[in-house]
């Protein structure tokens, strides 16, 4: 299928229309406004679409950043029709963003996503080689979209340092060395649950093991059946994931196990990665 979808860059006011519209079906929210679409894709930004027999299945929305003297390339946001998921698009829309932007300049692309979507954090991490040391609480306030209403909306920041050796080549993890301290378990609901861990400060700084930390396979359907729980997951990774950021690891890759309810985060110390 990929070999039928062709990916391309959006700049008129009908490819903004069409966004809108794909906008509406994946988060039932109010869209973007086209004057503000159009106008960041003539000053820097870059609007992808990825279309099937002339349908438009997938965009990818970035618009130009600075910060501390570097222009920098922001992300913001990646839908996928519903009916298309799971078949790769996302990736073919990043690759694609990745090579225009160079061509624009850019040599880092950053954004953010919620740290217990497993689908996303495959994506960025594994796929992509983006990393992320950035824990953003409540990034976006109260959201009332379908995928995020009802609970805090934290962020996890990644830089896609897309010139680097890192991106270029796989960083090597040593499996023998991999350490989980985080224990969870099934509840009576068949739903995974983080279990209390107390004593983050014992971890030490500049560990030679890479740290694993467990998120649910799949987070929406804890949300749907059970809100504290959802919520103990936002709050406990929330704690866990700041307090290894603050001793300087990043998350560096993603681990999914076929079948099982929960996937893990793999970290590493971060001054360990070629990224520049």
């Amino acid at each position: 299928m990929n070999s039928e979808i062709e990916i391309r860059i959006l700049k008129t006011s009908a490819d903004m229309y069409l966004i809108q519209k794909l906008e509406r079906e994946i988060w039932n929210m109010d869209p973007l406004p086209v004057h503000q679409t159009i106008t960041a894709s003539q000053n820097g930004g870059l609007l992808l679409g990825a279309f099937l027999h002339q349908e438009l299945i997938g965009f990818n929305y970035g618009f130009a950043g600075f910060q501390s003297g570097k222009g920098y390339l922001c992300s913001h946001m990646l839908g996928i029709d519903p009916k298309h998921r799971d078949k790769g698009i996302g990736a073919l829309l990043k690759a694609k963003q990745k090579q225009f932007a160079a061509e624009l300049g850019y040599d880092l692309i950053t954004w953010t996503f919620d740290p217990l979507e497993s689908r996303n954090a495959y994506l960025n991490l594994a796929k992509l080689r983006a990393i992320c040391s950035t824990y953003v609480e409540n990034c976006y306030g109260e959201m009332e979209d379908s995928l995020n209403n009802g609970l805090p909306s934290d962020r996890l920041k990644v830089e896609w340092w897309i010139s680097s050796s890192h991106v270029k080549e796989p960083y090597v993890i040593n499996f023998e060395k991999m350490h989980c301290p985080f224990q969870w378990r099934m509840t009576e609901e068949s739903l995974p649950e983080f279990l209390p861990y107390e004593d983050l400060d014992l971890i030490p700084e500049n560990n030679d093991e890479p740290i694993l930390v467990p998120i649910p396979a799949n987070f929406q359907i804890i949300k749907k059946k059970n809100y504290q729980l959802a919520l103990n997951w936002r709050l406990s990774i929330r704690k866990v994931l700041q307090s290894l950021f603050a001793k300087d690891y990043a998350l560096v890759s993603f681990l999914k196990e076929k079948e099982k309810p929960v996937h893990h985060y793999v970290m590493v110390p971060k001054n360990r990665l070629d990224i520049k």
